[in-house]
């Protein structure tokens, strides 16, 4: 019992990090986009798909965070097998399809201001690749669990 308890409460310890940085970068992310229009004014308006992709990233992962941390309060009270850690699961994977929207819109937008700088995006559009196959491993795991737990779940009679 003390091993599960401890293994869940540095769990939650990482995702409460992992909150802390999503925020640091929410906070940081209009001053750095100030920072770059200053330095290329001329390219200043693309900044704005970017913000809309890194806001709805941040804001997308918070939510699969706080989703984690319940479902980790789940498993500490031995509710892993109910409907509330199922809703869990059914969210971070609603989420994980939409961190790979937001993904894919930077990918665009990338490629746009690609197209009028002349630079190449080969660097950043592959880090956007990986982040799509890491996303999508998330949601195939995710699934994985999602099923067996929903036919638990059909089978254990309800207490009314």
């Amino acid at each position: 019992m003390n091993v599960k308890r401890g293994s869940t409460t540095f769990l939650k310890v990482i995702i409460f990090l992992a909150g802390i940085a999503v925020l640091a970068l929410c906070i940081w992310l209009p001053e750095i986009a100030i920072r770059d229009a200053r330095v290329h004014p001329d390219t200043a308006y693309f900044l704005i798909p970017f913000l809309v992709c890194a806001y709805g990233f941040c804001i997308t992962f918070s939510v699969v965070l706080y989703q984690a941390f319940k479902l980790l309060t789940y498993i500490e009270r031995n509710n892993a097998f109910s409907e509330l850690s199922l809703k869990s699961l059914k969210v971070i994977k609603k989420c994980a399809f939409t961190v790979i929207f937001f993904i894919v819109l930077g990918i665009v937008s990338l490629k746009v201001l690609s197209k009028v700088t002349g630079d190449d995006p080969a660097g950043p559009i592959s880090l956007g690749l990986m982040g799509i196959l890491a996303t999508s491993i998330i949601a195939a795991i995710v699934d994985a669990l999602q099923k067996p737990l929903k036919n638990i779940l059909e089978l254990k009679p309800k207490n009314d």
